[in-house]
């Protein structure tokens, strides 16, 4: 009976503690965002809206 008990709670903490550093490890990470300048879809939509086309 103890047995199952002690398994169970070294599960829990073991699952506890690989969430703990998968979300940590998550907020450490680097988004990157392509710069407005090589965005093709902008200069495509500027130089129309510069000509008056929609």
């Amino acid at each position: 009976m103890y047995t199952v008990l002690i398994i169970s709670i070294i599960i829990v903490i073991v699952v506890l503690v690989l969430s703990v550093l998968t979300t940590s490890k998550a907020y450490q990470y680097k988004h990157t965002v392509d710069p407005i300048e090589n965005n093709s879809d902008l200069h495509e939509n500027t130089s129309d809206n510069e000509r008056g086309e929609k």
